[in-house]
């Protein structure tokens, strides 16, 4: 943030007759600017129901409260998740559609298959980095379930996030190389967010893996993902937008009723982290 202005009065040109009608001190004592309060932290529409009882936390105890609180959900199954999608990532513009997360393009509804030209059901997180498969729990969690070009979809494959590489044929912006993937600016902030849910949601409970971001990539199969360090940048630089929210929303009205909460409080990444 750029620093704040300072406004700088400059003096008034005073007519000697002005002036002889003015009685100046001897001395002049000089009073401080008077210094402006920060702003209380925003908030959010949920603070007082929703997330009641992790205000106020920090560090293991706001990391234990959230996955208390978005754990209280409702699961799909896999199959139910094609449907889902139709309606989280429906495009604004067209009913009809879906936006692709990684291309950002528009996409009829119907065409989701497994064909070249389809669109699919792409893992954020990765399934194999923790081997859960399209199991009911984080293999059907939407909040990190996005539609998406089948080619891209392979190129992404499991890799890890990190900034650098090639530019991804049919989808500009994209960059990849052996080991990593660097989305779009338009959603690094996105893939950061649900990343991190997935890390606050899975730790270890229904016999499934605790899952946890680390700071390399090449993770393989191992419960982690990376680059912490860069998903942390890239959710300070793209902040949640309109489409971000509107899917967030979605999902707790009408799918799983629990909420990323990192889209409401992109803050709270740097708390537990």
């Amino acid at each position: 943030m750029p620093a704040p202005r300072v406004r700088r009065w400059k003096p008034l040109a005073l007519t000697a007759a002005v002036l002889a009608g003015i009685t100046v001190p001897a001395t002049a004592t000089a009073t401080a600017s008077p210094t402006t309060a920060p702003a209380p932290p925003a908030v959010g529409a949920y603070d007082d129901t929703y997330y009641r009882d992790a205000l106020g936390k920090t560090g293991p105890a706001l990391k234990s409260a959230l996955h208390t609180i978005v754990s209280d959900q409702t699961k799909l199954s896999y199959d139910q998740v094609w449907d889902a999608l139709k309606t989280t990532d429906q495009d604004p513009a067209n009913s009809a559609n879906v936006i692709l997360l990684y291309t950002g393009t528009s996409r009829a509804k119907s065409a989701s298959g497994g064909d070249q030209g389809d669109w699919n059901r792409e893992h954020v997180w990765a399934k194999s980095h923790g081997d859960f498969g399209t199991a009911t729990g984080p293999g059907t969690d939407i909040h990190h379930l996005r539609p998406e070009d089948v080619t891209v979809n392979s190129i992404r494959g499991n890799k890890d996030f990190d900034n650098g590489g090639g530019a991804v044929a049919g989808a500009p912006g994209n960059l990849t190389d052996g080991d990593s993937f660097e989305p779009r600016d338009a959603v690094k902030g996105d893939v950061a967010r649900m990343i991190l849910y997935m890390a606050v949601r899975y730790d270890g409970e229904s016999g499934f893996p605790d899952l946890e971001p680390n700071d390399k990539v090449d993770n393989g199969s191992a419960p982690a993902i990376g680059r912490l360090s860069v998903l942390k940048q890239w959710n300070d630089e793209d902040p949640p937008d309109a489409f971000e929210k509107n899917r967030n929303q979605v999902i707790f009205d009408k799918y799983q009723h629990n909420r990323n909460p990192f889209i409401d409080h992109p803050e709270w990444v740097e708390e537990v982290w």
